[in-house]
């Protein structure tokens, strides 16, 4: 099967059934990893794993984890492995959690980027199940922690797309939805 085909040998669609999640983002000239002539991006999970969690455990939520503060496409991965390398195993907190989901078979699931948490939020009719009404706590964490204060980290809010960092330190709980490049 061609990199730029479904399962069922359609064309590569926002929402399509894809690589054990729904495709969230199709890399674009500009984009962080984009290749002209390839296709690659992200696939969403189908479903929240968590309706809330903590980011970081509880000895870590005033404490930098180095190397988690990037924001761009194609950089949560390594700020999931950063922070689990500081919080360690387990999936009592977001990127854990994430990092533990095994949709479609597939290992290599993770905390979406600040952007990439974007991507699925102007995506989100077409991927379907997020929690965007005010009573649904409609709050998602992004792997992204904010660079200047060690104790946020960066949430997107599903009803209107606002990106803040997380006014409650990192032990508020939120959403998690885990995505996996290709």
């Amino acid at each position: 099967m061609l990199q730029s085909e479904t399962p069922t040998g359609e064309p590569l669609a926002i929402g399509s059934p894809y690589q054990g999640g729904v495709l969230a983002y199709i890399l674009q000239s500009g984009d962080p990893g984009y290749v002209p002539g390839e296709t690659h991006g992200l696939i969403a999970a189908a479903a929240d794993q968590s309706a809330g969690i903590m980011w970081a455990v509880h000895a870590h939520r005033w404490t930098f984890v180095p190397g988690a503060t990037r924001t761009a496409i194609g950089s949560g991965a390594a700020n999931t492995d950063a922070i689990i390398a500081q919080n360690g195993a387990g999936t009592t907190y977001a990127a854990g959690l994430a990092r533990a989901y095994n949709g479609g078979g597939h290992s290599d699931w993770y905390l979406p980027s600040k952007d990439e948490l974007n991507k699925l939020f102007l995506n989100r009719v077409a991927i379907g199940g997020f929690h965007s009404t005010r009573g649904d706590q409609p709050w998602c964490w992004s792997s992204s922690e904010d660079e200047s204060v060690e104790n946020y980290a960066w949430i997107q809010y599903f009803v209107n797309g606002d990106q803040s960092c997380s006014a409650g330190f990192k032990d508020p709980t939120f959403r998690v939805r885990a995505v996996r490049a290709f």
